[in-house]
């Protein structure tokens, strides 16, 4: 399991990729599309051309992680897009929002803190 926090540095490519890519593959990508360091620690997100699936690329200092999502019915609705960016940062909140198949940039999901009440 891959696990985040608010101080997680998360990448999303924008640009679908091709799905027979492994971890090298990824991490190539990495390299050459995003010009970042897939040994970063940093979390790389890609999606399919249909837009049915997902794939996380982690380095956690030992080792890679490569965790896939692929939906069972219909695509996910919100990607980012861009003329001239390659990828785009999300904070973690955001990231769990698009794996659960919703709009990160909605205003109207949970805040990224909120103080818990202890009853008295």
């Amino acid at each position: 399991m891959i696990q985040t926090s608010p101080t997680m540095r998360i990448l999303v490519a924008i640009e679908p990729v091709d799905f027979r890519k492994g971890i090298d593959g990824l991490a190539g990508l990495c390299r050459q599309k995003l010009a970042q360091d897939p040994l970063s620690g940093c979390a790389f997100v890609f999606r399919n051309r249909k837009g049915t699936a997902v794939k996380v690329l982690v380095y956690d200092g030992q080792g890679f992680w490569l965790c896939q999502k692929r939906l069972s019915q219909g695509r996910f609705s919100w990607w980012p897009s861009s003329d001239t960016a390659v990828s785009r940062a999300l904070d973690a909140h955001q990231l769990h929002v698009l794996l659960a198949g919703g709009n990160a940039d909605a205003a109207g999901g949970a805040p990224v803190w909120r103080p818990v009440k202890v009853a008295v």
